[in-house]
């Protein structure tokens, strides 16, 4: 294993820089390092990395999603919350329904395959898309108008809608049949984990903010221990409760963080928020890394364009989604624009999910992993891109001493 993770590092490392000297996101590097590492190209990875490529993968989200949730402004994200609540369902929700009228058609599969596969294609990639919008967030682009605060907010709901859907489809596919406690289970896990996360962030404040005897306090290192290690406590539980408690152990992540920030601001923003950034660049090349690993490239080549137009549909459906949501902002065409192409890039969800129904041997299992193979390949690299480009184009810089968001968003 140890072998492993230096073939996953330092060729990660190595592809990432010479990405950057060519100018493209380094996703692109990453993901093809892991489909050269993996069983499609050298067959370089220990069996036993893939076995717990799943938890590392998760590890790596649960950085992902912390960093985001010290990043997020509470005061800006009230003012967009409408717009950032809409993005949370509404395009996958479109892309489903797009799925469902065509994969019949295109691919002959059951309506409820269809949904099935809509469902893994649905959600939009975390750890392609929070990362760059942080970025954003850091360098106040587009921050004037609330844009990243608004996609990061959005993107981190879309996940748990997308999840939810996808066991009630699921289930549905194996003869459990749908509920009302199935679908009412949606609301309830986001609200849930929003509460749960507000509360463990609550009790990590008073901790961070106490002196203890000695008269000093907890040092910065052992916080940031801390807040992964609740973390990763949070996800565990959601797996403990499942079918007692329903709630979303990576939002109540999202919203501990979010709590921290709020409850202790003066040390997330100079202290907490730096170590997080730092290990957010070994994350990134374990995850996308790993990813990639997953990969069947012989998958790929045999699908044919019929899925290649399936997922075209999929994203023009998706595309129609993010403009309703964003209707009724202030955005101007080129930022709307924007906003459609972050929302393009699939990998984290996909790779997590795609071979559950061939794991639960559904007829359509080998064809939704397919698909979603091909998905990670066209739209990891499609997204990163165009957000990279696009926002460097369209967002302008605000002025720390600018108008109030509010005025903005009139």
């Amino acid at each position: 294993m140890l072998a492993s993770l230096a073939y996953v590092f330092l060729f990660g490392l190595l592809v990432s820089y010479l990405c950057s000297l060519i100018r493209i996101p380094r996703i692109i590097g990453m993901l093809f390092v892991g489909i050269l590492l993996g069983k499609s190209g050298l067959n370089l990875l220990d069996p036993s990395i893939t076995a717990i490529s799943a938890d590392l993968r998760q590890m790596a989200l649960i950085v992902i999603l912390i960093k985001a949730g010290l990043s997020l402004n509470l005061k800006d994200l009230r003012k967009i919350g409408i717009s950032a609540l809409l993005l949370s369902f509404l395009p996958a929700s479109f892309e489903i329904a797009g799925f469902v009228l065509f994969a019949p058609r295109v691919l002959g599969l059951a309506v409820s395959e269809a949904a099935i596969m809509g469902t893994v294609l649905g959600a939009v990639s975390p750890a392609v898309v929070v990362p760059r919008m942080i970025q954003m967030i850091e360098e106040r682009r587009g921050t004037g108008k609330g844009i990243p605060q608004m996609i990061l907010a959005g993107t981190s709901l879309d996940d748990v809608f997308v999840i939810v859907l996808f066991s009630v489809f699921v289930s549905f596919e194996q003869g459990a049949g749908f509920s009302v406690s199935s679908i009412a289970g949606i609301p309830v896990k986001i609200i849930l984990g929003i509460v749960i996360g507000i509360l463990s962030g609550l009790s990590v404040s008073w901790l961070f903010n106490a002196r203890f005897r000695s008269g000093n306090r907890i040092r910065n290192t052992v916080k940031v221990i801390i807040i992964l290690a609740m973390s990763f406590l949070l996800v565990t539980v959601e797996r403990w409760l499942e079918g007692i408690i329903p709630f979303s152990g990576l939002l109540a992540t999202m919203s501990l963080a979010c709590t921290i920030k709020y409850r202790c601001p003066e040390i997330v923003t100079d202290l907490i928020s730096r170590k997080f950034g730092r290990l957010w660049i070994a994350a990134e090349i374990l995850l996308f890394t790993l990813v990639g690993a997953l990969v069947e490239v012989d998958y790929a080549l045999n699908a044919g364009a019929s899925i290649l137009l399936l997922l075209a549909i999929g994203l023009l459906f998706r595309s129609i989604g993010v403009l309703i949501s964003v209707a009724g902002t202030s955005l101007d065409l080129k930022e709307r624009l924007f906003c459609v192409v972050s929302y393009l890039p699939k990998a984290t969800v996909q790779a997590a999910i795609g071979g559950i129904p061939l794991s639960l041997g559904l007829p359509c299992g080998e064809l939704v992993l397919t698909t979603a193979v091909v998905s990670i390949l066209v739209t990891a690299p499609l997204g990163a891109f165009g957000i990279d480009l696009l926002g460097r184009r369209v967002l302008s810089v605000s002025d720390p001493y600018s108008r109030d968001l509010s005025e903005n968003l009139q």
